[in-house]
């Protein structure tokens, strides 16, 4: 009875809202990661215990699992806070704005590392989603357990959002390594933001780039289907392997927007799924083409390459690329 006492105690004191972790996840060296001192506090623990324990079992602990900062890295994060709250830099305080406006979860990549007033005595540890998941093996007290349940949780929130807003982040990461290079020009910092952000800001920003890694099933067919969901006009799917699931996802677009496919595999039944498909919605024109090794998908006027066939997104490693040439252009090679 002392026990369960003990372990209810332990889940009521260490219960977080979800939106509180996720704001403590951060974006370093392209990585999902949650700090040592933020840990430690969640866990009821020192940061220092924490990280005795850690180096006693450091074979688990690899470097994709867990790495410590440099200091490039921490003075960083400690400019962005000091820029933000003294408003030094109006430039990057409207962007910000502007980007938490855009997804209500995306401040947590604004690193609010709370280093104000106090001496660094060592540069902090930073633990991956994987890293977190082995501390559940090195500290078994039921609030690190139970707290250990919170973070997987809040990672796979992280990840869904991350997903869903690669172009913001695309932005996020240019603004930060702008900044890195420019700490040992403090004095023409504001002039070259502005620079920064005004070629940011020509032609709709950056071309769109998005890796999506196997078990991202659910995060790569929820991005697919948003450029879908864009189209006005037009959409065309070359793609070598297309089945009923396909046609479902194209199905997703506006009123009167037409879909063309052209695929490689003629399998019979695939004329089947066509014609009862366009019996009951809107038809798509599906024909036979076999002259393509990659997959493209036209969204109006945009190509995009995908790296892997719609049917089977997520389900091992694949990248997702906005082309420079027109759906004409492509078209006309056919």
């Amino acid at each position: 009875m002392a026990k369960k006492n003990e372990i209810a105690k332990a889940e009521s004191a260490s219960l977080q809202p979800l939106e509180n972790i996720e704001n403590l996840i951060h974006v370093i060296r392209g990585k999902q990661v949650m700090l040592d001192v933020d840990l430690a506090r969640l866990y009821g623990v020192e940061t220092k215990r924490l990280n005795e324990q850690v180096k006693r079992n450091m074979d688990r602990f690899p470097e994709d699992f867990m790495f410590q900062l440099s200091k490039d890295e921490v003075d960083f994060l400690r400019s962005q806070i000091a820029t933000i709250e003294n408003g030094d830099n109006n430039v990057l305080r409207s962007q910000i704005a502007t980007i938490e406006n855009e997804g209500n979860g995306l401040r947590s990549q604004i690193v609010t590392l709370d280093m104000r007033g106090r001496h660094v005595k060592y540069m902090p540890y930073a633990f991956t989603e994987n890293g977190v998941a082995m501390l559940s093996g090195v500290l078994r007290s039921p609030q690190a357990i139970n707290i250990n349940i919170q973070i997987m949780r809040a990672f796979t929130t992280m990840r869904h959002f991350i997903a869903s807003n690669a172009q913001v982040f695309q932005r996020l990461e240019i603004i930060e390594h702008t900044q890195l290079s420019l700490v040992a020009h403090k004095e023409d910092t504001d002039k070259k933001f502005e620079e920064v952000f005004r070629r940011l800001d020509e032609g709709n920003a950056a071309t769109k780039q998005v890796i999506f890694y196997d078990g991202q099933i659910f995060d790569a067919y929820s991005f697919i289907n948003d450029r879908i969901r864009e189209a006005n006009k037009r959409i065309v799917l070359i793609d070598n392997y297309v089945d009923d699931s396909v046609l479902k996802m194209l199905d997703k677009r506006a009123k009167d927007v037409s879909a063309k496919v052209y695929t490689k595999f003629w399998t019979p039944q695939l004329p089947i799924d066509i014609k009862k498909h366009n019996a009951q919605y809107a038809p798509i024109d599906v024909e036979q083409f076999d002259r393509a090794h990659d997959r493209f998908l036209c969204i109006d006027d945009t190509v995009y390459h995908i790296g892997a066939s719609l049917k089977d997104l997520g389900k091992k490693w694949f990248a997702f690329n906005r082309m420079e040439l027109t759906t004409d252009e492509l078209l006309s090679k056919m």
